[in-house]
């Protein structure tokens, strides 16, 4: 089980060879990385599984390796189902266990383990658009990413060409890597092969945004080494893994986000704390120490967030998948929310 999703094994992976396996998308979300939250948003998962198919079959139909199947029990194509599908089939690879003591993680002993087939313990993330209260903006000057600005503005920067950069996957709370550290990291994975497979990606999820008028700007991809190949692994390409927006209002889970910190700002502040101190006293989890629980949403806010994800994943594929207004009439409310 992860966050938001079930993980079903059908055959188990070996070091010499995927396995099969599927993801059941859920109506559950989290934020900040808290895990599970209390409500859920009706069609969420539906709305995930069906952007993040029609993604993976956008990719393949480029020449992009993935670890996708198809969707539905039968395991179909996108095209050939009337509804929605909740349900994805995947390629599975070995995920070893990462000892860690503290906050400190043994890669080494997680590649020891790992084979010729393994999901790469990164997440490599794409940014297209640096917005005010960006963590790029507080962990590196303009300069280092070949912009020409002495500090960053105030107003949120187009970028020109996308920067990549790797963050961790499996530690208890993600921290960005330098490139050396994310190399030795990635095991037997290239990392120029990684972040060109993240530009590929990048560039056909902002096609295709575009396309349907809306601006693609930040994301995140995970892979799988597979006998030497790189595949583009998880989900990807939907408004939980990425930040769109459209006529100029943020479309992602980031709206719920920004919903929490204006209305839970105590949660918000003891989950700071508590990250803050489980580093001080190196402690991986740092969910023990918060001193808060989130509250859950009204009925008005859940539905508001449904239909975000509902009407964004038609207007996004071109196809009414789902009974829902039209995005523009979800926009104007989103913005009052």
């Amino acid at each position: 089980m992860t966050s938001v999703k079930e993980f079903h094994i059908e055959r188990e992976p070996t070091a010499a060879s995927p396995g099969a396996g599927a993801f059941v998308f859920t109506d559950a979300y989290s934020v900040f990385d808290w895990g599970r939250m209390p409500d859920t948003i009706p069609r969420k998962g539906a709305s995930l599984c069906t952007m993040g198919a029609f993604n993976f079959e956008l990719l393949e139909r480029e020449g992009i390796a993935t670890h996708y199947r198809g969707v539905g029990e039968d395991v179909r194509a996108l095209a050939e189902i009337e509804n929605p599908p909740v349900r994805m089939a995947i390629d599975l690879v070995q995920v070893p266990e990462l000892p860690h003591k503290g906050r400190t993680y043994d890669y080494d002993a997680y590649h020891t383990d790992a084979g010729e087939n393994y999901l790469i313990p990164l997440e490599i993330v794409f940014r297209n658009r640096v917005p005010e209260g960006s963590s790029l903006r507080r962990r590196s000057e303009p300069a280092e990413h070949g912009l020409a600005f002495e500090a960053w503005p105030d107003e949120a920067v187009e970028l020109d060409e996308p920067i990549v950069e790797f963050s961790t996957k499996y530690e208890e709370s993600d921290r960005y890597l330098d490139p050396e550290e994310a190399d030795a990291i990635a095991g037997k994975a290239d990392l120029p092969g990684l972040e060109t497979v993240a530009r590929e990606v990048n560039r056909v999820v902002s096609e295709q945004a575009r396309s349907n008028g809306f601006l693609h700007e930040d994301g995140k991809i995970e892979c799988c080494y597979v006998d030497g190949e790189i595949r583009v692994a998880d989900v990807v390409g939907t408004f939980d893994e990425n930040r769109f927006s459209y006529d100029g209002q943020q479309l992602s889970k980031e709206v719920i986000r920004g919903y929490h910190k204006r209305t839970q700002p105590e949660w918000v502040e003891a989950l700071r704390a508590a990250k803050a101190e489980a580093e001080s006293q190196d402690i991986a989890d740092w969910r023990t120490l918060c001193e808060r629980d989130p509250e859950p949403l009204s009925t008005d806010v859940l539905d508001l967030a449904s239909e975000m994800y509902a009407s964004g994943t038609n207007a996004y594929t071109g196809e009414e998948w789902f009974a829902a207004p039209p995005l523009e009439s979800v926009v104007e409310r989103v913005r009052e929310l």
